[in-house]
């Protein structure tokens, strides 16, 4: 995910703060990993730096100053860049199973049994997000479904492989 961007994104409702930025961040895309300060400063800090954003004010307080950053036009440009530019599809072609699951095969080891850890772990993993969907808001869901797609895609995958072990120990011993 792209920090500035997002931020930038935010900004188009108005000037805020960097303390209602996290917030507002941590609120609709931080859930499982909330920004931490310092990288909405040090984020605001760049966007700033590149023109995509200014200072709308500042605020003196019991503590440091607050500034009120605005987006430019420049930034709004550039969101609207970034929103239409596709993201690239992620093939998975180094994938950390695969090789663990090959690794145990050139050491002799059980591959099947590392395909059923880890068949355990993403139907854990399916537990949880089914349960955090059920019980959160449309935001919640979707990302949720996301994640479960992903996760359905590589136990598809985990049923194929333990399917085929036997040509793969051929195919990797010679």
């Amino acid at each position: 995910m792209s920090i500035g961007h997002t931020l930038l994104g935010l900004l188009e409702s108005g000037p805020r703060h960097g303390y209602d930025l996290k917030r507002a961040f941590d609120a609709s895309f931080g859930h499982d990993r909330p920004l931490h300060y310092g990288q909405v400063y040090s984020t605001m800090s760049r966007l700033l730096k590149n023109g995509l954003v200014e200072v709308d004010g500042i605020e003196a307080g019991g503590g440091p100053e607050r500034k009120r950053y605005a987006i430019t036009e420049a930034g709004v440009t550039d969101v609207a860049q970034w929103l239409a530019t596709p993201e690239k599809p992620e093939p998975y072609l180094q994938s950390t199973l695969y090789t663990k699951v090959v690794l145990a095969l050139l050491t002799e080891r059980d591959a099947a049994d590392v395909l059923d850890t880890q068949r355990s772990e993403h139907l854990r993993s399916m537990r949880v997000l089914t349960d955090r969907k059920r019980k959160g808001d449309l935001a919640d869901q979707l990302i949720c479904d996301h994640a479960l797609f992903h996760l359905e895609a590589d136990l598809r995958w985990l049923e194929l492989t333990a399917a085929r072990l036997d040509k793969l120990r051929e195919a990797v011993a010679r």
